[in-house]
């Protein structure tokens, strides 16, 4: 049981400490960081509940429509409304690159109890491919959303700061959305969800330098 525990919770503990140790500038309070992964470990529940709700009551149980709005747009909500009243509007949310952090945190405390769920039913003999795939496509969802939260925080135009604050929600509903599709559409999609995790990667790496370049460029403006 100590096996199956650690391989669940170390693939997520592994990501946000990588990319919370990138923060080089003002790092951020590692209670703030441990309280936004526990609201992600809190969110699994509800999701859980609201999703058998939707494939029980309201009969969306097959498809891929039913599968991105009960998978992609409901867990990926959440999230986002967790970290926007929970963390965006924080004082400790001072910097752009903090926008990553913290819906890292938040991502991944979900991917984390959502993990040790599947484990339990499957055996750790699948934790390597969702340590690959389901627990690092939560994370790289992230990258995307805390960027353009990041990016809307400190966004002096009223008509940017809306736009960004759309662009952080609806793209990673996007990007979760095309990977489940890839899995229910696509006959061998390994072939497939390769490429397309090696993009989000890429992608997602470079949201990360440019998040740490506005950082950079907001602190150096601040007043000495």
């Amino acid at each position: 049981m100590i096996a199956l525990i650690g391989a669940a919770i170390a693939p997520g503990i592994a990501i946000l400490s990588y990319f919370y140790l990138r923060d080089s500038f003002e790092p951020e309070p590692i209670s703030m960081v441990i309280r936004s992964f526990i609201f992600g470990v809190l969110l699994v529940i509800p999701i859980m509940v609201l999703q058998f709700i939707m494939q029980t009551e309201w009969n969306w149980r097959d498809g891929i429509v039913a599968e991105v709005i009960q998978s992609a747009v409901v867990e990926e909500f959440f999230k986002w409304m967790v970290i926007f009243f929970t963390a965006y509007k924080h004082v400790e949310f001072d910097e752009p690159y903090d926008g990553i952090v913290y819906a890292m945190a938040v991502s991944l405390g979900f991917a984390t109890l959502e993990n040790l769920f599947y484990l339990i039913i499957n055996g750790t003999n699948v934790a390597f491919w969702r340590a690959l795939l389901p627990v690092s496509s939560h994370a790289l969802f992230a990258v995307w959303m805390g960027y353009y939260l990041g990016k809307a925080k400190f966004s002096n135009h009223r008509q940017k700061k809306r736009i960004f604050l759309w662009a952080s929600i609806l793209l990673p509903i996007t990007l979760h959305a095309l990977y489940n599709a890839i899995f229910l559409a696509i006959q061998n999609w390994l072939l497939v969800i390769i490429p397309f995790m090696v993009i989000l990667w890429w992608q997602g790496m470079k949201k990360v330098q440019r998040a740490h370049d506005y950082s950079s460029k907001n602190l150096s403006s601040r007043p000495q």
